[in-house]
């Protein structure tokens, strides 16, 4: 598996071992390192902490620490297509990414809908004026694609080396698995979050800091307890507001820029069948039930894929249509593939506003 960056083999090492699993301990470094000698990599606490900063000041991660999942946190997000007409398409580009609750927007390969963009807001009902004003601004229907069923959110981009899955032996399966560590915990069926519980998910979004002892670096900043600090997040993994806690790769720096977003017109009474064999495809990284739009969208199923080449990525699509077929018989016109050719904005989910709208005291 080539890489658009040069990674030595202890490199690709900690990029595979710890896309989640991170342990929840006070000096978390030596016990992530320890997991990984047992599994044959020559390293110390030390050296994957030098190592997983250097990784980072070059770009191969986006950040290092929880992978903190919004819907869980408050206020809600959604998929939005639309058109832009090709001599209005900068004017219509700027008019929606001027709006705040506009998060990520990308063009794509499609002969209408070829702008596609996040909408997220701390007021569920806030949605529908997004789409609205931006409507009346650019002259342009919106269709709204609201998550309707999710089977799978686990965006996780391994490299050629240990830990990437490619073998059957345990030394050879990916990632490296240390959340047994850490605080014993009880989840709690609270749906709000307290201002200490705000705090935290707040400092904590971008990342953690890379020094021995992050978690309590992060208790230092929100003027809480260490103990509260490692408590709240082993729950807050438990519970879903946290995906994983590791390292996040830069997708496009590990090589993987063929971004293809497959769409599929699936029947309705076997999408919740079709959608966990889906995926189970260890490429799929993102796996959605969406309503469809009469006579402009017919498609009802989406699956993200990723791949480091053309043919690299056709082939995971023909996988994906394998898949399908083992269920219902899938003609030609029943899917699409639409590659992503121009990211407009990518702002990240404004986590503080929804969070905030979902605080209570208690």
């Amino acid at each position: 598996m080539s890489t658009d960056v040069d990674l030595s083999e202890r490199e690709r090492a900690v990029v595979n071992a710890f896309q989640g699993g991170f342990p929840v301990v006070e000096r978390p470094f030596e016990p992530a390192a320890a997991a990984m000698r047992d599994r044959g990599v020559d390293i110390d606490g030390t050296e994957l902490l030098e190592t997983i900063r250097d990784v980072d000041e070059r770009g191969v991660l986006s950040r290092f620490g929880p992978l903190v999942n919004a819907q869980e946190i408050g206020g809600a997000a959604t998929l939005v297509a639309m058109h832009a007409p090709e001599n209005r398409f900068d004017e219509v580009v700027d008019a929606v990414n001027a709006h705040r609750e506009v998060a990520h927007n990308y063009e794509r390969a499609h002969p209408h809908l070829n702008v596609w963009f996040v909408v997220s807001v701390a007021d569920e009902e806030r949605v529908e004026e997004v789409l609205a004003e931006i409507e009346e601004e650019t002259g342009q229907e919106t269709y709204n694609l609201p998550k309707q069923q999710e089977f799978r959110v686990e965006a996780k981009f391994y490299v050629d080396g240990p830990f990437d899955g490619s073998g059957d032996d345990e030394a050879e399966t990916a990632g490296v698995d240390c959340t047994d560590l850490g605080p014993s915990v009880t989840p709690t069926d609270e749906s709000t979050l307290t201002p200490a519980e705000r705090d935290l998910v707040l400092e904590i979004q971008d990342g953690l800091p890379l020094t021995e002892t992050p978690y309590a670096d992060v208790a230092d900043a929100i003027e809480q307890d260490l103990e509260w600090v490692l408590e709240t997040i082993k729950r807050f993994e438990q519970e879903g507001k946290i995906r994983r806690i590791g390292v996040v790769p830069n997708h496009y720096a590990l090589g993987y820029t063929e971004n293809g977003m497959t769409v599929w017109n699936v029947p309705d009474d076997i999408v919740s069948e079709v959608g966990p064999e889906v995926a189970a495809l260890p490429f799929v990284t993102h796996c959605y039930r969406r309503p469809r739009h009469d006579g402009v969208w017919p498609y009802n199923f989406f699956a993200m894929t990723h791949g480091r080449s053309e043919e690299e990525s056709q082939r995971r699509i023909e996988q994906v249509r394998e898949t399908m077929a083992d269920y219902w018989n899938v003609d030609d016109g029943d899917w699409d593939s639409l590659f992503s050719t121009q990211i407009l904005k990518k702002t990240g989910i404004r986590m503080a506003e929804r969070a905030e709208a979902n605080t209570e005291s208690r």
